[in-house]
Formats: C-alpha cells, structure tokens, sequence
C-alpha cells in the first residue's frame, strides 16, 4: 500500500513534512508558508450503565443488527463530556448521574479520535430511542460481553472496562 498523502486544508497543495524545532517534522504548505498540523475528528462513545440494575445499555442504529455504544461526535465549541451528555440524552433520553475515562482510540479508517467514557445514569426506566436508533437494551455485564458487536471499537472499550471493574469473574469467563 502507498504513502498517505496530505493537503493543505486552505489552498489543496500537497503538504510536505518540514522540521520545524522543537516538534520534529510536521506537515506543511509550501504555497502558504505555513506548519499544518494533522487535523481530525473527534467524537465519543459511551458505556452507559445502570449502577442499581448493575445493567448496561447496548443499541442498533441505522439498520444494522450490531450491538454497540451510544456514541457520536463532539460538536464545534463543545467539550467531550458536553457532548457525551448531549448525545444519551438526545438518543435515549437519559439523565448521566456520573461519568469517568475510560480509554481513546485513534480510528484510522475514519480519522477520527473516538473518546471512550463510563456513565452512570439517574433513572433506567425512562429510556425512550429517539430515531436514530432501531433498538436498545439493557444487558448484565456477561451478557453484554458476549451480546456486543465482536471485534469492533466498542467491544474493545467495554472489555477494558469490565476487566478494570472486575465486574466479570474468571469463573463467568
């Protein structure tokens, strides 16, 4: 397979990498005189848990019969965490009570930088999809271990978590 080949976002002439002190080589634009510095997206996905139920919450979307997160990407102006609450709500209509880290990927496929969170929600039994979701549920920590969509981003995320949490025993596995 080839090199990736990179252009100037301003003017569309290929960038050539430049040293520049302190940074190493970093792209940049001969017909601006500028450093350009690689540029992607940024989203997120969520493991969203019921921490009463000890549940967590796995959907489909647009048609494909994949179990995954709730995820999405972080809008201009908006924080991570700002935009993780904004997407379970306006997906599920769930409150999050609390949220940590989890884990990041770099998706090269996609160029996009995927921001991985734990959130605990306020109340399970409010859950109402919104259309961008064909189906969601609600699955003990086993269940979705073994319900989630296998060797994807999201199955990747939440086996992290499961294993940090210690939610799910040698004996289970």
């Amino acid at each position: 397979m080839g090199e990736i080949m990179y252009y100037c976002a301003e003017c569309g002439t290929e960038l050539i990498e430049k040293e520049l002190e302190n940074e190493g080589l970093v792209p940049y634009c001969q017909h601006c005189q500028v450093y350009r510095f690689p540029q992607y997206n940024v989203a997120m996905s969520a493991i969203v848990y019921d921490e009463l139920e000890k549940n967590i919450l796995l959907i489909q979307q647009y048609g494909n019969p994949n179990n995954v997160l709730v995820a999405g990407y972080v809008g201009r102006g908006e924080s991570i965490e700002e935009a993780l609450v904004r997407e379970i709500k306006e997906e599920t209509n769930l409150d999050v009570a609390e949220l940590h880290f989890n884990a990041s990927h770099f998706y090269e496929k996609n160029n996009v930088l995927m921001v991985n969170f734990a959130c605990r929600i306020k109340d399970a039994s409010i859950l109402q999809c919104n259309h961008e979701i064909d189906q969601a549920g609600w699955f003990a920590p086993m269940q979705a271990k073994e319900t989630i969509y296998p060797n994807s981003l999201a199955q990747q995320f939440l086996n992290g978590w499961l294993d940090k949490k210690g939610l799910i025993t040698k004996a289970e596995d």
